[in-house]
């Protein structure tokens, strides 16, 4: 009974022992790991500004004005991860943040930013080990310059070219992100020479999406970003049955509302799911990949259940959009991330681990990773979406914190997939190499240069 006993038991110890083994990663892979020069998928880095200047373009749809809402556990001050990346970044000598020796901390920045100038932003990307920083923004701006910093504009305000008020009002917060994509709007409006849209939905089709996403590729746009989840359901309706009835009943509401008035909520939605797939369509022409923000978002009145990347089904599976290739940033992050490994399976969906390398801690972050990678490694891109936050702890220190974690959970997941016998040590240096850097290298056509 004895032997029977522990030959049971010995299979169980053993599978304990690889699962706890899982947990931390190979070093000699880590160490690997964290050379490779990483492609940053997703980020909001803010531009060189002086004195009495203030950047507001890093995000069109920024979170500080909203009504307050607590940090997550990573995100919170104490977090030691910070005093790492002091240490690391400005040789910071202490193990505690007194006011003191914060000060002394906020003195070396200065120091460095003086000294590094308009090149302060790459002296950050070479303290992070990053190579090419997809920057969402409304422009560019001072000191973030191809091809280190390359540039991916929001085009959420093309969907709305009517009066906001139907949609706009459904919670505070969607009222202060409407008006913020009125102002980008009226400002893309004037790119295209206009004051106002035009009468017809064809017209507003070729004069302001067209030019406005012609203009965003002369001035080195590499994709299109979408933060519709902030502003309605990422639910753009099934696949149009019939696509003359479906262009006629959206020509008929813009029509209808172009020079004033206010649309029913329904209609609006409707004339924006059509509008969507248009700009979908021209993007694939260009060349542009279609960024989607996918899952959890800031606000308290953020509305999660629109925000699952499977609603986005009946664009994924429009055959009339399968020259379009779209990236469903942050992967559903927090809550629908299994969804996201199996729409990997369409032939133009990708997808990356930005926003869950600070929402997450590392080791949940590996769990979500070694899912996509073994359901299809050829599709999934690192990334930060670092941002900036307050003097102490800015875009750099976000960005060196989900830098290593996103190595460190990319490292523990390939170590489980070695552990377990799924690949080898060159194969999981290659899914490595594939994920920091080749997969984003191949999606924008940088292989190619």
């Amino acid at each position: 009974m004895k032997t029977a006993r522990y030959s049971l038991l010995l299979p169980v110890a053993i599978l304990a022992f690889q699962l706890a083994g899982a947990q931390t990663a190979d070093p000699q892979l880590l160490a690997e790991i964290s050379k490779i020069k990483a492609i940053d998928n997703h980020s909001h880095p803010p531009r060189v500004v002086g004195p009495g200047e203030k950047d507001d373009e890093f995000d069109i749809l920024p979170c500080d004005p909203l009504e307050p809402s607590d940090p997550t556990t990573i995100t919170r001050p104490e977090n030691p991860q910070y005093l790492a990346a002091w240490k690391a970044l400005y040789g910071y000598q202490w193990n505690d943040a007194k006011p003191e020796h914060v000060r002394e901390l906020l003195e070396k920045k200065q120091k460095v930013m003086r000294e590094q100038g308009d090149n302060f932003p790459n002296w950050v990307l070479d303290q992070l080990g990053i190579e090419t920083e997809l920057a969402n923004r409304i422009v560019l701006g001072r000191g973030l310059k191809p091809p280190r910093f390359r540039w991916v504009p929001f085009d959420d305000a093309l969907l709305l070219p009517l009066n906001n008020t139907s949609v706009a009002n459904e919670t505070p917060d969607r009222k202060f992100f409407y008006s913020r994509e009125e102002m980008l709007l009226k400002k893309y409006l004037t790119g295209a020479g206009l004051t106002a849209v035009p009468p017809t939905v064809q017209e507003y089709i070729g004069k302001v999406i067209g030019a406005t996403l012609e203009n965003q590729k002369q001035q080195g746009a590499v994709a299109i970003k979408f933060e519709a989840a902030y502003l309605r359901t990422l639910d753009f309706g099934p696949i149009p049955a019939d696509r003359a009835q479906t262009f006629g009943e959206a020509a008929q509401i813009y029509a209808r509302y172009a020079k004033g008035g206010i649309p029913s909520r329904a209609d609006y939605i409707k004339l924006q799911d059509f509008l969507f797939r248009e700009i979908a369509r021209e993007a694939g022409r260009l060349g542009l990949p279609v960024h989607i923000h996918t899952g959890g978002g800031c606000g308290s009145y953020f509305m999660l259940n629109g925000s699952n990347p499977v609603l986005l089904e009946g664009v994924l599976n429009d055959p009339v959009l399968r020259k379009t290739k779209f990236v469903l940033i942050h992967g559903g992050a927090g809550a629908f991330t299994k969804y996201t490994s199996y729409l990997l399976m369409k032939p133009n969906v990708y997808t990356d681990f930005s926003e869950q390398t600070w929402l997450i801690s590392t080791r949940k972050l590996s769990e979500v990773v070694r899912d996509w990678l073994e359901w299809y490694p050829e599709k999934v891109m690192f990334g930060t979406d670092l941002y900036p936050n307050t003097p102490e702890i800015n875009w750099e220190e976000i960005g060196w914190q989900t830098t290593q974690s996103g190595r460190e959970a990319l490292a523990i997941a390939l170590t489980g997939m070695m552990q377990d016998g799924e690949i080898s040590r060159e194969r999981a240096l290659e899914l490595a190499r594939m994920a920091l850097h080749d997969n984003a290298a191949k999606l924008y056509g940088w292989d190619r240069k």
